[in-house]
């Protein structure tokens, strides 16, 4: 009888796990940044996917009616987050990212006529990210600074992006 306690105790072993955290599913993100929409009613969009418990790569586009803003009427560009936090997937995260956009700048008198640009962008960025306790919504702030790799005589060597999102995992 001790045999087959022992036996039986040795291989509940398997059947057993102890985690710190319930398995995480949902590894897809999709958010918008409501608070870039609210200051400047550029709608932008990102996509998030999650690899590890504490690492992502995403895409990030945006639209603007307004060529001449800030970071002109499209862009499109990837990043790769990592996050700090004690919870998976949440919590302080800096991001590397990169960003190709097209604008136009203000035409100050007629003897400039094209003043279309188009660009691309690499820069760093830090945020903090909270997550509901079932890990499906998700509410961040952010923000980033970036150099422009190919500017025209006219345009900014930096660029900055930054916002505050709401996202839903999938």
């Amino acid at each position: 009888m001790k045999k087959l306690f022992l036996l039986g105790f040795l291989f509940s072993g398997f059947l057993l796990s102890a985690q710190a955290y319930p398995p995480l599913y949902n590894n897809n993100e999709i958010k918008l940044n409501i608070g870039l929409f609210l200051v400047t009613s550029s709608v932008e969009g990102s996509y998030e996917y999650y690899f590890s418990e504490d690492a992502s790569i995403g895409a990030t586009v945006y639209f603007d009616n307004n060529a001449t803003d800030y970071n002109g009427n499209f862009g499109i560009g990837p990043n790769f987050r990592a996050y700090f936090g004690y919870q998976p997937r949440s919590g302080f995260f800096a991001e590397a990212f990169g960003l190709y956009y097209t604008g136009e700048d203000e035409i100050e008198n007629d003897l400039q006529r094209n003043r279309e640009y188009s660009t691309t962008a690499l820069g760093l960025g830090l945020g903090n990210k909270w997550s509901t306790r079932d890990q499906r919504f998700t509410l961040e702030i952010f923000g980033g600074l970036g150099r422009n790799i190919n500017p025209e005589d006219f345009q900014d060597n930096f660029m900055y992006r930054g916002g505050l999102s709401v996202g839903f995992r999938f």
